[in-house]
């Protein structure tokens, strides 16, 4: 009996223990989901390593009856891509005498088309010596002298030609022209003859002929020699001595002052605009054979006027001049540049202004010339302000209309010969009274 109680203690007591033994170990030996995926993925990934996951096309979505037609045929739009197939090998032979024959229609193509444009790719990376046609050497010429700057420049001497108080004279007007023409192309080629090694870091210069190697430097020297000459001995012996004078000194201050000063003070602007400036006075004493107040004045607005075209046009190529090595105010002194342009702008109100008081127009000049000269200066008043691109080149753009109607309506107000004469007639008049009356 004591045993059985014993017996019976002893087994209630461990049933609870074996229970959660055998949970441990039921727990222990049973395989659940997440490890059932895990082994499933490891089988795959070590014994069948070409399968990969492909996507199954969406089966068609059950039509509700609330939708609309088109978005059930849209949803039912189903985009199969197309697997490329791979060629059936075909016998060695076969594809031997295909590439063969293939190779054979293609050879005269080839040869004809693509080895020349290869040649030419690496001929265009090496130097080679451009050869000059005579149809082509007109217009290099012409961009060797700059023929717009040339035009430029002959426009504004005709311009001082016109505005001087003596009769016209048509031979000495062409003649002038002419020579002023041939003085200005000679300072243009021997300008770029000069300037072949710093043209060729800019942008703006870099297609010229001298640095595309297009006319040879002897004979750029050569026309500009030919041009100079003769256009000087034109203006001296067929205008007058002082023309020639002025057309000579313009083309060595241009040359071997205005050149060589770019590249080592921004002092070069100020003699540039001296040289944009003797043209007119060119003409005026071509007219007259003097230098007169009329000559300077109009040598004045032309000096003016270049200082707001110049830096407005320098101020959107600052990068090219930095690249060249020219030493230019908008590079170096960009604050100097904008007050110089606006200040000059403000100088041409002023300078109209003088040209009644010199008897040179009449009174209606500064008030019609007043709205475009207050316009160039708004605009220089905004470079100024703005020391922008946009705003530089408004300024610009201005300056190119602002000089020819300037100049024109400078010639529509000036004072005729005939008066000019009149009243110097009157002058005597009243001086032969006066000594008439001095002399009882």
């Amino acid at each position: 009996g004591l045993f059985l109680w014993q017996l019976k203690n002893t087994g209630i007591r461990q049933i609870p223990c074996q229970f959660v033994h055998l949970c441990r170990v039921a727990n222990d030996r049973l395989i659940t989901f997440q490890y059932f995926n895990f082994l499933k993925r490891m089988y795959v990934t070590q014994y069948n390593k070409d399968l990969s996951q492909r996507a199954k096309p969406k089966s068609d979505a059950v039509a509700s009856p609330f939708r609309d037609l088109q978005q059930l045929d849209q949803e039912k739009k189903v985009i199969h891509k197309v697997r490329p197939i791979s060629p059936v090998p075909q016998p060695l032979s076969e594809m031997s005498s295909r590439i063969e024959l293939k190779e054979m229609k293609s050879a005269a193509e080839t040869e004809a088309s693509v080895t020349p444009v290869r040649a030419e790719s690496k001929d265009d990376r090496q130097w080679k010596e451009m050869k000059l046609r005579l149809d082509d050497l007109p217009g290099i010429l012409a961009r060797l002298s700059k023929i717009k700057l040339t035009a430029l420049v002959v426009s504004t001497a005709s311009a001082g030609f016109a505005m001087a108080p003596v009769p016209f004279d048509l031979t000495c007007f062409l003649l002038a022209s002419l020579g002023t023409g041939l003085a200005s192309c000679a300072a243009n080629s021997i300008n770029q003859f000069f300037e072949v090694p710093f043209d060729s870091n800019m942008n703006r210069t870099k297609n010229r002929p001298l640095v595309r190697g297009q006319i040879s430097p002897l004979l750029a020297v050569c026309f500009a020699a030919s041009c100079g000459v003769p256009g000087i001995a034109l203006l001296t012996l067929g205008v007058n001595p002082l023309t020639g004078a002025l057309g000579a000194f313009n083309i060595f201050l241009y040359t071997c002052c205005y050149t060589p000063m770019k590249r080592m003070s921004i002092a070069n602007t100020w003699v540039g605009a001296v040289v944009g400036a003797i043209p007119p006075v060119m003409g005026w004493t071509a007219a007259t054979g003097s230098l007169d107040a009329g000559a300077l004045l109009l040598g004045g607005i032309l000096y003016s006027w270049q200082f707001p075209h110049f830096n407005a046009l320098s101020w959107g190529l600052r990068e090219d001049y930095s690249r060249g090595g020219y030493c230019m105010m908008s590079v170096t002194h960009p604050g100097l540049c904008r007050r110089v342009a606006l200040r000059h702008c403000l100088a041409l109100i002023g300078l109209s202004t003088v040209a009644p008081v010199l008897d040179i127009t009449t009174w209606t000049f500064p008030i019609i010339s007043l709205p475009i000269n207050l316009y160039i200066s708004y605009l220089g008043f905004r470079f100024y302000r703005d020391a922008d691109r946009s705003s530089s080149r408004k300024l610009f753009f201005c300056s190119l209309w602002h000089l020819p109607m300037l100049l024109l309506v400078m010639f529509t107000c000036k004072k005729s010969f005939l008066e000019k004469e009149d009243k110097g007639d009157v002058l005597g008049g009243n001086h032969g009274r006066a000594m008439e009356i001095r002399l009882p």
